[in-house]
């Protein structure tokens, strides 16, 4: 059906727009972000790839259109076509005019063009019951589930495709129970049910639940501050925090939407996969499938099996889930237990059965192989044949600790205790001299390092491989470049740059008075620092994951300085470091989502108040639930746990705290410090990516195309607290199915795969909660003491045992620190 002409807020009537097939996210998007790092590979003229198909038909749609809008020759418009847009895209070194394709009906860039639809219905209603009924409730139930999950190792995360599956049969289902009728308030006519439950809601709904996944990085804070630094703390401190460091980087990235979302050369590849799902969704849904089983039911299926599969690892034999079967046969041999152990070990045992183990550090079934394969390498590498070396060599005195872990330690072998060098919050350096100096495990010795490395080799890769695209298309986002998408968006008012300026201001007033009138130790000029950087990187940072979908791991970078400036402060720099990242982070990602929205045709300012809403509401469920967690968990952040609730992430937090924020940099990474040989990780990462460049320029269509430095060392983040056992077993499955599957049933992974991953996901954690919530915890909860269940836990790696153990009395380490 044809589609109708629209007139957009400019006036200019449009020719009618054609109705544009939209392919499966798989089969196209896919494709494209397999080579996001070979600018020379000609994918147009593959015919391997899955665009070559329907790309000449309609290139020539668009030839004829465009000969007859313009009235030109038409071979003269047929070139210009074949050379400005059916080749341009991040891979050309070609500059195509802005005005080009300023009055096109179809994006300059063929990627885009394979994802998003370019038609739009302005009468679609958006701001609507179910909208914020379904986006309320996935907020609050997603940011609830994912926090409880996140102080919980093994943990599993509810990802935003558990939200965009479930959402639409919800929203379906709530069109056909409420009422229609239809309510007059202050003029403005509404209805509980306005119609058809459509795909503007839809996104909108899936928006609010992304905003909230990750959690909120101040929780950490709280959580060390509560643990480690035995603080007592008020909550209003703990929500000011909170909301001020969460909400700070949506004002920022609304600043750089002329930057990171307007311009056309700002692709975003992550909102083209969520924009191509969306359409397949509703292209698809309710429609009878033939020859093979639906999608939603197939969800639900794999969501069934995996909620009473997780039974058996998650609570009937615990075993399975850390699978360490080698230590159970030698349960004393130190050194079987450092390689395969999976609790301080190195998890060389490839296996576990649990999914929340594997998935640990995302789902396998979504990154693309070649990403994969070099995660892998760098864990071969770097974590199987460096670490060991360091360990069995002693260096750092790593042979007195346990092999893995996150947590420092002392010159005894025991766990560092922050209490002792630090008064009032503050490092004490008299109490440092008296106590011990840090050890780190060899393992997080290793992973310092790793971080030192991705962030030089960002720099260095992104130069060499992009310097051009971000060049030109930095010049080219001070235009206005303005494709079909913008044209479309015209029908919508635009948020005000006052509203972002209104909520940074709001948000850095409230950063001032939870530094100020709490105990945080961060001074003002301190803080100024901190959003200064976070407003410098971002648009570098949005840029280049705009372009090539990367992110840059800067924790690290912000801790390092943070040490520099604010010596003997643990707390300041975790709250230094938080305002710096979060602030960078949150631009970035909230960038991110206002393109998907400028694909979808989503009136700006229903996005600007869902995701603001959802971030605010968010921010007061997270410390919420924290308390509550603190409150009836019992040993809750204790390495002993029972039920797995040792807080990972906030055990690294701490320790990170201590190295960087309390003891700090300058004892240790400076000449004369015991880890200053790690920065020589710095030189190596820069080093590294020149020589698989140039390989890789002179032999295009080889495999030196696929390594990617960045992710080699980036890809490792997780180690610890994760071990070996979370990557092997993650490259095992993703082998499977990002390699064997696509490959040799590519219709089949085109199908299910996404949707296999989103249901595995929500069945361990629908599972975890029942486990949870119905036999664990109540009236002390009903635990199983058989083999299977404490076998594992009575072995040399769960124990932690060192290779060399200390007599009782005994010291390790230098004479003076």
């Amino acid at each position: 059906m044809e589609a109708k002409a629209y007139s957009s807020a400019t006036n200019i009537t449009l020719s009618p727009l054609r109705a544009r097939a939209v392919p499966d996210v798989p089969e196209d998007v896919d494709f494209l972000m397999e080579h996001l790092n070979d600018p020379n590979y000609d994918y147009h003229n593959d015919p391997s790839s899955p665009r070559s198909s329907n790309t000449d038909v309609e290139s020539y749609e668009l030839e004829h259109k465009k000969a007859a809008s313009l009235s030109v020759d038409y071979s003269t418009a047929a070139s210009d076509f074949d050379t400005e847009s059916r080749t341009e895209s991040r891979y050309s070194r070609t500059e195509t005019p802005a005005s080009a394709f300023e009055y096109d009906d179809e994006s300059p860039y063929p990627e885009v063009r394979a994802a998003v639809s370019s038609i739009d219905d302005p009468t679609m209603p958006v701001n609507t019951f179910r909208m914020w009924f379904l986006g309320l409730f996935y907020t609050i139930l997603v940011s609830g589930i994912n926090q409880i999950f996140s102080m919980r190792y093994p943990s599993v995360i509810v990802t935003g495709i558990v939200a965009q599956l479930t959402a639409l049969p919800l929203g379906k289902g709530l069109e056909r129970v409420l009422p229609t009728t239809q309510f007059r308030t202050f003029g403005y006519v509404w209805s509980f049910n306005p119609g058809p439950f459509n795909i503007k809601e839809h996104v909108l709904i899936t928006v609010m639940a992304n905003v909230v996944v990750g959690g909120a990085y101040a929780t950490d804070i709280v959580a060390t501050q509560r643990v480690f630094y035995n603080q007592s703390l008020s909550f209003s401190y703990e929500m000011t925090l909170t909301l001020s460091i969460q909400l700070l980087g949506f004002a920022l990235g609304g600043l750089l939407r002329q930057f990171l979302v307007y311009p056309s050369s700002m692709i975003w590849p992550g909102a083209l996969v969520s924009s191509a799902l969306f359409n397949t969704l509703h292209k698809t849904y309710g429609k009878q499938e033939r020859r093979h089983i639906s999608r939603e039911k197939f969800f639900c299926i794999a969501m069934a099996c995996s909620f009473v599969w997780y039974w058996v690892p998650g609570y009937l034999w615990t075993g399975l889930s850390v699978f360490n079967w080698v230590c159970w046969i030698a349960p004393s041999n130190v050194v079987v237990n450092t390689l395969f152990g999976t609790s301080t070990g190195l998890g060389m045992g490839l296996l576990t059965l649990d999914w929340s183990m594997i998935s640990y550090i995302g789902s396998p079934l979504v990154t693309p192989w070649w990403s994969e394969a070099n995660t892998g390498a760098g864990l071969v590498i770097c974590i199987w044949i460096i670490a060991p070396i360091i360990y069995y060599t002693n260096t750092f005195f790593t042979a007195y600790l346990p092999m893995s872990s996150y947590q420092s330690f002392d010159n005894t072998g025991l766990p560092y205790d922050p209490t002792q060098i630090v008064t009032d919050s503050q490092f004490d350096g008299t109490k440092y001299e008296a106590y011990s100096p840090v050890f780190m495990p060899a393992t997080l010795a290793v992973a310092y390092g790793v971080a030192f490395a991705a962030f030089s080799s960002v720099v260095v890769h992104t130069f060499l491989w992009y310097r051009n695209d971000i060049a030109r298309r930095f010049r080219r986002s001070l235009k206005d470049e303005r494709d079909v998408h913008a044209r479309l968006m015209q029908a919508y008012p635009e948020v005000p740059q006052l509203w972002y300026a209104i909520l940074g201001c709001a948000m850095i007033i409230l950063l001032f008075v939870a530094i100020e009138i709490f105990p945080t130790e961060l001074p003002v000029w301190a803080a100024c620092v901190a959003m200064a950087l976070a407003a410098l990187l971002s648009v570098p940072v949005g840029m280049l994951q705009a372009i090539t979908n990367q992110q840059i791991a800067l924790q690290v970078l912000h801790e390092l300085a943070g040490g520099y400036m604010l010596p003997g402060k643990p707390v300041a720099n975790m709250i230094f470091k938080a305002v710096a990242y979060i602030g960078t982070n949150q631009a970035v990602g909230f960038s991110g989502d206002l393109k998907l929205g400028h694909y979808m045709k989503v009136p700006p300012r229903l996005m600007f108040c869902a995701q603001v809403m959802a971030a605010f509401i968010s921010s007061f469920v997270v410390i919420i639930v924290q308390n509550w967690m603190f409150a009836n968990v019992v040993d809750i952040c204790q390495p002993t746990q029972s039920d797995g609730f040792i807080c990972p992430s906030t055990g690294a937090f701490a320790t990170a705290s201590l190295i960087w924020g309390g003891v700090g940099p300058a004892r240790l990474f400076s000449p004369g410090g015991m880890y200053n040989s790690l920065l020589w990780f710095f030189l190596i990462g820069a080093a590294l990516p020149i020589p698989f460049y140039y390989l890789a320029r002179r032999f295009p269509l080889s495999y030196w195309r696929y390594i990617n430095i960045p992710i080699f060392f980036a890809g490792l983040g997780a180690l610890p607290p994760g071990t070996g056992v979370n990557y092997s077993s993650w490259l095992l499955v993703g082998f499977i199915f990002q390699w064997f599957m696509r490959r040799y049933h590519f219709r089949w992974w085109m199908r299910y795969n996404y949707i296999l991953s989103a249901a595995l996901d929500a069945g361990v954690a629908l599972s975890l909660l029942v486990i949870f919530f119905c036999v664990q915890m109540p009236k002390g909860g009903i635990n199983l003491n058989w083999w299977g269940n404490t076998a594992w836990q009575n072995t040399a790696d769960a124990l932690g045992t060192p290779l060399y153990v200390m007599p009782p009395g005994k010291t390790f380490g230098p004479s003076t620190w």
